[in-house]
């Protein structure tokens, strides 16, 4: 893997779709039966505009290049907080940057695109994913998804006339060159007799509703995005955090969300929540939490902020959280601050959102990030809390493909489909619960980590940890297969291939693959060894059926005594 980000072109991202999809039916490897497909037109609003689901990829990662933006949406992300850019578009970033094996952490300082790269990337990624929304069918909405710019660090840098350039041209993008060039490009493709013999082979197009989507390209909006998520650096007075979503309101014109940190919460509050949920190895630095924004100047510049906003006629709300700045003492990351996010975030954000919420009465719009996932994403909605991106929980095993089991949740959420004021007290009983709750203990699992205790092989970025952890290193992921396709005579005969007992180990076996299974990152383990005695108990008799004793043979009258059931004993016993 390249340690230096280099985009793709456009003309390259729009035949690498197009041929990958014939050939293997996935797009940038997410396969097709990951597409998320909304029945019905967008029901949600927000800034204005319809939003086929409040849940997407959060300023990071997943939104950087034009490929992650796809993919993202391909599995059902429809918010997308673009990621950060600032003036400084020139660093030289140290890696790894980012450590996601179990909570996350990162010491990346943006950006690693220019300006103008990134620039590049959100309009590449809002055109084609206006063609793939409709070569797909994957919505009946002229649009249904937002995309939202992120935009850091101080006022000065924002003003910069590259900064302002690339807000002005993301509000209103036929004011770059490169919207209408791409355009073009995707049209010239569109209609040539190759392309289109392609499309209709491949997609199952009818001639009449291609004409429509090719002439479609052409009506895609300039208006990418009305909207702007604040970062701040970590200890940025109040003043200039209220001057910056000011000037974002009022000058640009931008429905404004403001980040805000964990350490609102104060030191003792934060300190106590991490060592009680098992997190006792982090080291939070009190001075982190003296220099950052109180919670006494907080309050008061949010109502100001929020009367701002409606003399200006604008939508301004929170997002919570930034991540929370702890000393690197693991040492996976170079430098010696680094900064928290995931699951370990939770407990905190969500109880600063209930203690702000309740400041104004239930009357603040609060966009969630902190530690979301498919165990909590319906309860985050069910508060009045929206939109809700993800990072972290996107570089967990599954990928992408996480954000279609999220998305489907999120659509059996009942609300009004807008903003709303918050459930005040489902929010505070939620946040109650966060603390004490087992999916936010460290060592939920009761081990301390998956990761296997050897290099991986070269040619091969992936072994499962339940089958490392097994002592004889059964095939867990196959058997399981087969016994989820009622295969129990081939499950049984895959299983002994290795273990000649799985009676006895279906029962008593002490089950390590199940702590290291993968699942506990989605929801709960497989049960494997449950899996196994299903296996021995349905697929036993039809396999030695293949053994059937010839009546007619005579016996050799042979009889056998083993003594001792160790492993030797048994071995012995069953290959008598």
């Amino acid at each position: 893997m390249s340690d230096k980000i280099e985009p793709i072109r456009f003309e390259n991202l729009v035949k690498w779709i197009i041929s990958e999809y014939k050939a293997d039916k996935t797009i940038f490897g997410i396969p097709m039966q990951k597409f998320y497909r909304l029945t019905g037109r967008a029901s949600e609003e927000i800034f204005g505009e319809l939003l086929e689901s409040p849940v997407g990829p959060s300023a990071g990662p997943h939104t950087q290049l034009t490929q992650n933006i796809i993919a993202a949406y391909l599995t059902g992300g429809r918010f997308f907080e673009l990621k950060t850019v600032q003036k400084l578009d020139d660093l030289k970033i140290d890696k790894p940057c980012i450590d996601a094996s179990d909570e996350g952490y990162n010491v990346e300082w943006s950006q690693e695109l220019s300006l103008d790269q990134s620039y590049a990337e959100y309009v590449k990624a809002w055109i084609l994913i206006h063609l793939l929304k409709n070569l797909l069918g994957l919505s009946d909405s002229e649009r249904g998804f937002v995309f939202n710019m992120s935009v850091g660090y101080d006022l000065e840098g924002i003003m910069t006339g590259t900064m302002d350039r690339f807000i002005e041209e993301l509000k209103d993008a036929s004011k770059n060159g490169i919207f209408a060039e791409y355009k073009e490009y995707l049209l010239g493709y569109l209609v040539s007799e190759t392309t289109i013999k392609i499309l209709q082979e491949v997609f199952g197009i009818p001639q009449e509703r291609l004409n429509l989507i090719i002439s479609g390209i052409g009506k895609i909006s300039p208006f990418i995005s009305n909207s702007v998520t604040l970062s701040t650096m970590h200890g940025c007075p109040p003043r200039e955090i209220e001057s910056i979503v000011k000037y974002l309101l009022c000058e640009k014109g931008l429905h404004t969300f403001v980040k805000l940190n964990p350490t609102l919460l104060g030191y003792e509050f934060t300190e106590k929540t991490l060592r009680n949920l098992g997190f006792k190895y982090i080291d939070l630095p009190k001075s982190s939490f003296d220099r950052d924004l109180q919670y006494g100047d907080a309050i008061p510049m949010l109502r100001r902020l929020r009367e701002f906003a409606v003399q200006n006629g604008k939508i301004f709300g929170v997002k919570l959280t930034n991540t929370l700045g702890v000393k690197n003492t693991i040492r996976t990351l170079p430098g010696d601050d680094m900064y928290m996010s995931g699951r370990s975030l939770f407990p905190l954000a969500v109880n600063l959102a209930s203690k702000l919420a309740a400041e104004f009465e239930g009357d603040l719009n609060i966009s969630y990030s902190g530690g979301a996932d498919a165990g909590n994403i319906k309860q985050i909605l069910s508060a009045g809390i929206k939109p809700v991106t993800l990072a972290t929980d996107l570089l967990k095993p599954g990928g992408y493909s996480r954000l279609t089991q999220i998305s489907e949740i999120a659509a059996n959420v009942a609300g009004n489909g807008t903003l709303k004021a918050i459930n005040l007290p489902y929010l505070a009983s939620l946040a109650g619960e966060s603390l004490a709750g087992k999916n936010y203990l460290k060592e939920r699992r009761g081990i301390k980590s998956i990761k296997i205790g050897r290099p991986l092989p070269v040619f091969d970025c992936f072994i499962a940890p339940c089958q490392e952890a097994c002592p004889i290193h059964q095939d867990v992921a196959s058997y399981i297969g087969l016994v989820e396709m009622n295969k129990f005579a081939e499950a049984y005969e895959l299983i002994i291939s290795k273990n000649p007992l799985p009676h006895i180990t279906g029962y008593i076996c002490d089950h390590q693959c199940t702590y290291h299974c993968t699942r506990w990152d989605y929801d709960e383990p497989v049960l494997i060894r449950d899996l196994k005695k299903e296996a021995a108990l349905n697929g036993y008799d039809s396999y030695m059926a293949k053994f059937a004793f010839d009546a007619t043979a005579a016996e050799n009258r042979i009889k056998a005594a083993v003594i001792g059931a160790g492993p030797s004993g048994l071995a012995t016993s069953y290959f008598l």
